[in-house]
């Protein structure tokens, strides 16, 4: 599935054989091509796309692109909308390798969940030092103030999103965890709707695995997290409004889950309760799905300027009259200078070994590795320890010497705010190009995973992002990167997950009363924009290959 260049191949002789790697010279190993591993699924997937030729590839594009428009399937770029890119070759996941990844996954944010409730509580960790002290409390998203608060069912990470890539040796590692709010799993759904309306062709004899109940795998999760004595809680969804970029996730979720989208403006506390303003009256409110960033939540307790946030929520969270998902002050959990510990939680929270080991992390707090990475900077990449979507990271062998001289000033200045890591030669998948033809794009994997409390579900397959430019390991969509639908072969093997058969009867869920929008206090819409477009998970779409950043 390789060959020595990156030149379209002509349209007329288009072969999957002939596509190409993008130049990695300077990157260790070679990268794996994902559908050379999946066998009899993709020489059948090989040979539909070439009987489709760059004509019918292209054709096949433009039903994608228009069908993504007229569904309002699009993300905001440069104040632009504009649908995802999604490319028109899967990417597939054999069976039994999916099992191991899922295992992984939901024993990570098991060890996270137990890291969550002791640093916000008797914080036995840091007494024990398996983690500093002060690299704890020196994190901007660790939270005094959510301290003992916790949903009653001990749920902290409702949802997370856990970055994987496969490295040059084969193996699934993981880059990152994010565990505040992690964005892309709406594109995980309306991305296998689309593939299979624009080439059914593909499906044709596929066993896969589904990906169409997370919505209410989710709304059961919220549900379960309610505070005791609701038989019917009322779930809603926090947007910081249509100025964010993710505004369409957070709209097709709560459409999807029959729940209502709500602003801040909406809602009010009183009476240790919080409450929606609806048609019939103000009605209560037991769990709220917010996809607002802890710093514009409650502006009684954080940023006092938010006009997005609730005033008095996290004092009600406190009484335990109402959830929050995810809990305040996850953030310091998926800090990337605590990501180099999070072998060390699974080892002591549950008494096991890391099933995803994690890239190599250097701490540059730490004199002896901060004179290697500054010795070696140029084969290094960089990151700021509270960055996200690709921002501010610094691929060593891609930049310029002024670049360079810049960065190892800058991780010398402070290197708390900074970790490096080797670049990671990510694996590769046969992509459409905008003539037609295909080549190979550098491809990484968010699985997603929902905790009700009981078990911890990963999303068959999750989200691969893919950095569309040549030689780019960049797969941001706000840095030019699109996505796959992402196949899970099914085997016929159950589960390692299935729907659990629960101990209590299933809750109801009180759904959609209209907000009415009229009898919330106004509040200037610049503020309102520019607070939308501040949010942490407006540009958690993509990461920055060897750099999945939320």
């Amino acid at each position: 599935m390789t060959s020595p260049s990156d030149a379209p191949v002509h349209p007329d002789q288009l072969t999957i054989g002939s596509v190409v790697s993008a130049p990695v010279s300077t990157l260790p190993g070679t990268p794996v091509d994902e559908m050379s591993l999946v066998g009899d699924v993709g020489v059948v997937l090989t040979s539909v796309l070439e009987g489709l030729g760059a004509t019918g590839l292209m054709q096949r594009a433009e039903a994608r692109d228009a069908y993504l428009d007229r569904q309002g399937i699009t993300f905001t770029l440069s104040g632009r909308e504009r649908p995802l890119p999604l490319d028109l070759v899967p990417r597939v996941i054999e069976a039994a390798e999916w099992r191991q990844v899922e295992a992984g996954v939901a024993q990570r944010i098991r060890a996270l969940e137990a890291f969550l409730a002791d640093v916000y509580g008797p914080a036995e960790v840091l007494s024990d030092r398996i983690v500093p002290r002060r690299l704890v409390t020196s994190s901007p998203h660790f939270h005094r103030e959510a301290h003992g608060v916790t949903s009653p069912n001990g749920v902290r990470i409702h949802v997370a999103g856990i970055d994987v890539v496969r490295d040059a040796a084969g193996r699934f590692v993981v880059l990152e965890d994010n565990v505040r709010c992690p964005s892309g799993v709406s594109y995980v759904l309306e991305n296998r709707r689309t593939l299979a309306l624009v080439l059914p062709e593909l499906f044709a004899g596929q066993r896969l695995r589904s990906v169409a109940e997370y919505p209410e795998r989710l709304l059961d999760a919220l549900a379960a997290s309610a505070p005791p004595g609701v038989p019917t809680p009322v779930v809603v969804v926090l947007t910081p409004g249509v100025h964010n970029s993710a505004h369409y996730e957070h709209a097709f979720l709560a459409r999807r889950m029959g729940v209502e989208l709500v602003e801040g403006r909406d809602l009010f506390c009183s009476d240790d309760r919080v409450w929606m303003r609806t048609t019939q009256g103000r009605r209560p409110v037991d769990v709220i799905y917010r996809r607002i960033d802890d710093d514009f939540l409650d502006p009684v307790h954080f940023r006092h300027d938010s006009v997005l946030g609730v005033p008095g929520l996290l004092g009600v969270a406190r009484a335990g009259r109402v959830t929050l998902a995810n809990a305040v002050g996850n953030g310091v959990a998926d800090d990337k200078a605590v990501y180099r510990y999070v072998p060390d939680f699974i080892r002591y929270y549950l008494g096991e070994e890391p099933l995803l080991d994690n890239v190599e992390t250097y701490d540059l707090q730490d004199a002896d590795q901060l004179a290697f990475v500054l010795a070696n900077i140029d084969r290094m990449v960089l990151k700021p320890t509270d960055g996200s979507g690709g921002y501010g990271i610094l691929v060593g062998p891609s930049a310029t010497d002024i670049q360079l001289t810049e960065a190892a000033a800058a991780i010398s200045a402070s290197p708390r705010s900074w970790i490096a890591q080797p670049v990671v030669n990510l694996s590769t998948s046969p992509t459409v190009l905008d003539d037609g033809s295909i080549a190979q794009r550098h491809v990484d994997l968010r699985p997603f995973a929902v905790n009700d409390g009981e078990k911890v579900w990963v999303l068959p397959g999750g989200l691969t992002r893919v950095a569309l430019p040549a030689g780019s390991l960049v797969v941001n969509s706000s840095q030019g990167g699109g996505s796959k639908d992402t196949w899970v072969l099914d085997d016929g093997v159950a589960p390692a997950m299935p729907r659990p058969t629960r101990s209590r009867p299933p809750l109801a869920v009180e759904r959609r009363h209209a907000p009415l929008r009229h009898e919330a206090p106004e509040t200037a819409p610049t503020r309102i924009h520019q607070q939308a477009a501040q949010q942490q998970q407006s540009r958690d779409i993509g990461l920055v290959g060897g750099d999945p950043s939320c």
